[in-house]
């Protein structure tokens, strides 16, 4: 069998490293890449060992011995990439958030499954072994609690890409993303919401801290930010047993469990099942398989996610 081929959007520091996991990955290879900047496209595909270079993500994605499209652009352009990637029959891996607002969201799914192409937000988080044991072990009981932090000092400048709304900028939509997510995946959409931060010069949100609220007194603690360094860890509390995930805890190396008894249970990661792997393995599964959607990562959690941080945001203005 041929391998999986890959086309990479953009050639940014995540492009790059997922580009390097797609290459490390048995039975995978990226095929094209593709950037408004040609240059730039010729050297990650060089880097790659890809074939193929464009200077338009329309070529790119018309490029006929790619199997999916790796979107890494700016919030701000996962439609327009994904329209063209879904237009030409191709499978899609879209970098988090799914899209800068709610609206584009919505018609990326729209599409996709009016198409019958598979669609995924790359969410890495959810592939990681070691929160998908704490997703599954029934030995938690009932989850009650989830504490989570992501924030780091971030220099305040206006043309960066985190700190400019016309790129999609702000903590909510690149950081906290995160620790709403783990929220969302481990007791689920929330009836209440509780928000407070502040906003930058240019009207970004430079971080936020919230609340979410759920039936029975189950709450989760979420803190996002670009203004100071924060522990970037979690703790998930249950009826029975704790988990401690240690930084970064979306993307936890180590994770130790703590049940009745007190006695610690430490689980360290296996490096060749990161959750670049495990994100990059379920496209092609699921291409290979005829599915348009992933039941790790489904289209209607990630539209509910944008719709919390919109919620957030608005909060905070």
């Amino acid at each position: 069998m041929r391998d999986f081929t890959w086309g990479i959007a953009a050639t940014g520091v995540i492009a790059r490293t997922v580009g390097a996991a797609i290459v490390a990955e048995p039975g995978m290879r990226v095929g094209a890449v593709g950037s408004r900047n040609p240059e730039r496209a010729r050297a990650l595909a060089a880097a790659l060992g890809a074939e193929s270079a464009y200077g338009s993500y329309e070529r790119l994605c018309a490029h006929p011995a790619v199997d999916a499209i790796y979107v890494a652009t700016p919030h701000t352009e996962h439609l327009r990439v994904a329209q063209a990637a879904i237009a030409a029959g191709k499978s899609v891996l879209c970098e988090k958030p799914l899209a800068a607002t709610v609206g584009d969201a919505e018609k990326m799914v729209r599409m996709a499954r009016e198409a019958g192409v598979f669609l995924m937000e790359a969410m890495w988080m959810r592939f990681n072994p070691l929160i998908r044991l704490i997703a599954t072990d029934s030995r938690f009981g009932e989850i009650r609690s989830v504490q989570a932090s992501f924030g780091f000092a971030m220099p305040y400048d206006p043309a960066h890409r985190l700190w400019a709304p016309e790129l999609g900028g702000g903590a909510l939509l690149d950081l906290g993303v995160y620790p709403f997510g783990l929220a969302q995946l481990l007791l689920g959409m929330p009836t209440g919401l509780r928000v407070t931060g502040s906003l930058a010069p240019s009207g970004v949100d430079a971080e936020a801290a919230g609340m979410l609220l759920y039936p029975g007194g189950r709450r989760a603690f979420v803190e996002t930010s670009l203004l100071g360094n924060y522990p970037n860890q979690a703790c998930v509390v249950g009826t029975q047993m704790r988990a401690d995930i240690h930084a970064p805890f979306w993307a936890p190396e180590r994770i130790v469990l703590t049940g009745p008894s007190k006695e610690p249970e430490e689980h360290v990661l296996d490096p060749a099942d990161n959750g670049y792997a495990g994100e990059l393995r379920e496209v092609r599964a699921a291409t290979a398989e005829g599915r348009t959607e992933s039941s790790i990562m489904p289209l209607d959690e990630s539209l509910a996610m944008l719709g919390l941080l919109a919620d957030a945001r608005r909060q905070i203005a």
